[in-house]
C-alpha cells in the first residue's frame, strides 16, 4: 500500500502538545457483527486522517465501508475484536455511542431514520446541548437551562437560520418531524444541517451521495464544502467516483477484503471510475475476483 496517509502540515489546525489529538489513528481493526461472530468483516484496517483533510474510503459493495463507519461510532450491532481507535489522544473504543459524539466525532447515516412527533428543531436543539456538554460535562452543567450553560432559544434560532441558509433550507423545515415524509435529498441535507449545527471536529459521511439526483447531489456537496475547516477531519465513504467530482478528497483509500489494499489521490478514484475495482484487487493477489458491479446509471437532473 502507498504510504499516502502522513500527518497534516497545516499550521492553522489548533495548537496542541500532543500531534496526536490532531488525528484520528486505526490500527489493525478487525470487526465482526454480533450476530454472525464467526464472519469477520474488517480483517486488519490501518488508517489515519489528521484534522484539516479530507479522505476518501472506496470499495465494492460488502467491503465494509459501512461497517467501519458504524465501528467508529460504536454501534452495538458490531463488535471490534483486536486493533485500536484512537481520537485526540485517547482510545475511544470503550466510549459509548454518545460520548464519541461529544468527544467532537460525527457520523451522517446512509440511511437515516425517520423519527415521528420530534420536530427537527427540538431534535437538533437536544443534540446541540448535549455536544456543548463535552465529554466529561461539569455535574452543575444543565442543557435545559440557560443559565446552567444551556443554550438560549434566542442563540439557538439565530444559529438554526444561519446553517439553513448555507444549506439553502427554508424556516418551514425546521418545524417537519425528523426525516418523517422526507425525500432522499431532504434526509441528506438534514443530516448536513446536523453537522453544521453540532461543528464536529471528525466527521464520517456514510455515502452521503446515496439515492440522489444530481441536482441534489450538488446542493449536500456545497454543503459539504462550506464546511470544511482545518479543524475538522472527513472520512468520506462513497462507492462511486461521482461525489469526489463535488468534493476534492486529499487521499483516496480503496477497502476491499476487510483491508484498505491501495492509497492514493484524486487520480485512484478517476482509476476506479475507468477501470472498476477488479484490477486493483487482482493486484493485491486476489486473482479469483469477478466483480459483481454494474456500471453506475447517470442519475437524472430534474
Amino acid at each position: 500500500m502507498t504510504d499516502t496517509n502522513r500527518p497534516a502540515s497545516d499550521t492553522s489546525l489548533p495548537a496542541s502538545d500532543n500531534a496526536s489529538d490532531n488525528v484520528l489513528v486505526i490500527r489493525d481493526l478487525h470487526v465482526v457483527p454480533i450476530a454472525d461472530p464467526t464472519r469477520e468483516i474488517l480483517a486488519g484496517v490501518d488508517l489515519t486522517v489528521p484534522r484539516g483533510e479530507v479522505h476518501a474510503i472506496m470499495g465494492p459493495n460488502g467491503s465494509g465501508k459501512t461497517t467501519l463507519a458504524y465501528a467508529l461510532m460504536g454501534h452495538p450491532a458490531y463488535k471490534v475484536t483486536q486493533g485500536q481507535v484512537t481520537w485526540k489522544g485517547r482510545d475511544i473504543l470503550p466510549l459509548s455511542p454518545d460520548k464519541r459524539a461529544r468527544l467532537g466525532i460525527f457520523l451522517a447515516f446512509q440511511y437515516p431514520t425517520a423519527i415521528p412527533g420530534l420536530s427537527v428543531a427540538s431534535f437538533l436543539r437536544t443534540a446541540l446541548n448535549a455536544r456543548m456538554r463535552g465529554l466529561e460535562g461539569a455535574s452543575e452543567y444543565d442543557p435545559s437551562d440557560p443559565a446552567r450553560g444551556g443554550i438560549t432559544m434566542g442563540q439557538f434560532r439565530k444559529l438554526m437560520r444561519e446553517k439553513m441558509t448555507l444549506l439553502k433550507l427554508d424556516d418551514a423545515f425546521a418545524a417537519r418531524y425528523v426525516n418523517e415524509g422526507f425525500s432522499g435529498g431532504e434526509k441528506k441535507r438534514l443530516e448536513m444541517l446536523q453537522m453544521a449545527i453540532l461543528q464536529p471536529e471528525l466527521a464520517i459521511l456514510d455515502e452521503t451521495d446515496s439515492g440522489l439526483d444530481i441536482d441534489a447531489l450538488r446542493i449536500v456537496a456545497e454543503g459539504v464544502n462550506a464546511q470544511l475547516n482545518p479543524g475538522m477531519g472527513v472520512l468520506l465513504i462513497t462507492h462511486y467516483q461521482r461525489l469526489l467530482n463535488y468534493i476534492t478528497p486529499d487521499y483516496v483509500h480503496v477497502l476491499a477484503r476487510g483491508r484498505i489494499l491501495e492509497s492514493g489521490g484524486r487520480d485512484l478514484a478517476l482509476r476506479l471510475e475507468e477501470e472498476g475495482y477488479g484490477p486493483i484487487l487482482r493486484e493485491a493477489g486476489y486473482e479469483g475476483f469477478v466483480s459483481d458491479e454494474a456500471p453506475e446509471p447517470e442519475p437524472a437532473a430534474h
